[in-house]
C-alpha cells in the first residue's frame, strides 16, 4: 500500500500545472469540494463487521501496539492527533512556519476542511465501531474520538496533505510521503483506529487529491501557495 500511495503522488504531480494565478483567500477556510462532488460511499467498500475475523485480527494489532509502544511512540501519536500541515515541519525544515507563509497557510486550511467535508458523511454512514468502543481492553494513547472509524480522517488528510505538499516540493517527495505514512500509522499506534481504517483513508486521500486537481480554484490557489513556499524555502 505504501508503494501505491507514493506512486499515486508521483502520478498526481503531473496534474497540477499552468501559470501562477493571483487569487483572494477567504478569511474562513471553505472546503474545495464536499461529499456531493466525491461520495466515498460509492468508492470504498463497507467496513468489516465487528465480529469478523478481520476486525478481531486488527484488534489484536491494536492491543499489541498498546503493550509494545514506547513513551516516545505514544507521545508522537498524541502529537499527530493535530490535523494541519505543520506536522510536516520535521521534514520541511526550520523555514516552514505559518507566520512566514500566510497564503500557503490559508490554502492548506481549505485542504484540511475539504477532508472533513468529504469524509465525515462516510464515517457517519458506516459507523464502524472504534477499537476502544469494541473492547474495554483498549486504552488509547491519544485523544478519544467517538465518530465512526471508517475511513480514518487522519489517514485521509495526512495522505492528502502529503500528496499536495510533495507536488509543491518534489525535491522532498520521498520524505514527505514517508511522513504522511507515519502520520497515518500513528492512529493505530495510538489505539484509536484499525489497520484497514488507515488503508481506506490512504485511498480516500489519494482520491480527494485527484479530484481537487480538476478544480480551477484549487489549481489557482495551489500555484500561489507553491510560489510562496518555494520562495521562503529558497528553492
Amino acid at each position: 500500500m505504501r508503494i501505491l500511495v507514493l506512486a499515486a503522488g508521483l502520478f498526481l504531480s503531473g496534474l497540477v500545472g499552468g501559470p501562477a494565478a493571483s487569487t483572494a483567500f477567504a478569511a474562513d477556510a471553505v472546503p474545495f469540494i464536499t461529499a456531493k462532488e466525491l461520495d466515498l460511499k460509492a468508492l470504498l467498500p463497507p467496513p468489516p463487521a465487528d465480529d469478523s475475523i478481520v476486525t478481531k485480527r486488527e484488534l489484536g494489532e491494536v492491543l499489541t501496539y498498546q503493550v509494545t509502544r514506547t513513551p516516545e511512540m505514544a507521545a508522537a501519536a498524541a502529537a499527530d492527533a493535530t490535523e494541519n500541515v505543520w506536522r510536516f515541519t520535521n521534514v520541511m525544515g526550520e523555514k516552514f512556519k505559518p507566520d512566514a507563509l500566510p497564503k500557503f497557510t490559508a490554502f492548506f486550511d481549505r485542504v484540511v476542511e475539504t477532508e472533513g467535508a468529504v469524509v465525515d458523511p462516510a464515517k457517519d454512514f458506516w459507523k464502524r465501531t472504534r477499537p476502544h468502543k469494541l473492547s474495554e481492553l483498549v486504552k488509547p494513547a491519544v485523544k478519544i474520538s467517538n465518530s465512526g472509524a471508517w475511513p480514518s480522517g487522519h489517514a485521509t488528510v495526512g495522505t492528502l496533505m502529503g500528496i499536495v505538499l510533495s507536488n509543491m516540493v518534489p525535491e522532498k517527495r520521498t520524505e514527505i510521503m514517508a511522513r504522511a505514512w507515519d502520520y497515518a500509522n500513528n492512529r493505530v499506534v495510538g489505539g484509536i483506529h484499525y489497520r484497514s481504517d488507515i488503508e481506506m483513508g490512504r485511498i480516500a486521500g489519494t482520491a480527494i487529491a485527484a479530484r481537487l486537481m480538476q478544480q480551477p480554484d484549487f489549481k489557482a490557489e495551489f500555484e500561489v501557495a507553491k510560489a510562496e513556499l518555494r520562495k521562503e524555502l529558497g528553492l
